[in-house]
């Protein structure tokens, strides 16, 4: 089963990929969160074969009164593909990626660092549900 993390933002949005056998999340794209974003998306998420979609949340906003726009993106997801969708705190994701980014020496931080979020984002998923199982 494939697994796409989204680290969902007003301008650009950041994806990376998993498989559920590997358990390791790869940075795979950051798309420009335009008017062409959910037919990109869609498209990825055809082309991969994507079988399970997790999109970062603020846990720090009050869920009960306030849709996030990932959990809109979710629902939206959830009702045109029939794709099972997730959330996962996003939590200082940002800022973990880039002090990932720097430790490892990339230049442009700023062109990977919503993919880099994604992948934290999906490789905390993946975490938790191997200790969840066994």
């Amino acid at each position: 089963m494939k697994i796409l993390g989204i680290d969902y933002g007003k301008s650009k949005v950041g994806l990376a990929i998993a498989d559920s056998e590997t358990q390791i999340a790869f940075t795979y794209a950051t798309l420009n969160n335009d008017k062409n974003f959910l037919q990109k998306l869609m498209e990825i998420i055809e082309r991969e074969n994507i079988s399970k979609v997790i999109i970062g949340v603020a846990s720090h906003i009050n869920r009960k009164s306030v849709v996030y726009p990932g959990e809109r993106l979710g629902e939206f997801l959830k009702n045109k593909l029939k794709i099972e969708v997730e959330y996962q705190d996003e939590m200082f994701t940002t800022k973990m990626a880039y002090r990932n980014l720097i430790e490892k020496g990339v230049k442009g931080i700023k062109k990977y660092d919503d993919q880099e979020a994604a992948r934290i984002i999906l490789q905390s998923w993946l975490d938790s549900e191997a200790k969840s199982s066994s």
